[in-house]
């Protein structure tokens, strides 16, 4: 799990994180509100990245967050795009998830609280580990290879 903050300034992010629906409604389109700040899924192979194989560094779609680089990303063939690992010393937190009548691991920034999407066991060797996000939580911010 991954705690420590990129921006390490405690008072912004707590700020970040009671920012009221309204502004969040302001800011996001009606997928994103829903996905980001209602936990809510998109529908397998419908996101922006599930192909997307540029390189550059993926920040949250809320707050700007960094979160994910293109080198950790893999076709999982799940119709979400999935990483082996969060970027080294980024904001993202992981917490138990029961809904759906599961038991799931679940994955959000911890700048803004958004919902990111969920890390399964069964990704790729050595760390075996599948950070299965949503599109709609993402912007890409490219870089020139």
């Amino acid at each position: 799990m991954y705690l420590a903050s990129a921006k390490g300034n405690e008072e912004e992010n707590d700020m970040n994180r009671k920012t009221s629906n309204d502004h969040w409604r302001e800011k996001l389109s009606a997928e994103e509100f829903r996905v980001l700040r209602e936990k809510g899924t998109e529908r397998a192979f419908s996101g922006a990245y599930d192909g997307e194989t540029g390189p550059g560094e993926y920040v949250c779609r809320g707050c700007g967050e960094l979160l994910f680089d293109s080198d950790a990303k893999f076709d999982s063939g799940s119709g979400w795009p999935s990483f082996t690992s969060p970027i080294e010393g980024t904001n993202v937190l992981e917490s138990e998830d029961r809904s759906h009548g599961m038991l799931r691991t679940e994955v959000s920034c911890g700048n803004c609280d958004g919902h990111l999407g969920h890390v399964f066991s069964d990704g790729p060797a050595p760390g075996e580990q599948r950070y299965c996000i949503n599109s709609a939580s993402l912007r890409l911010n490219e870089r020139e290879e």
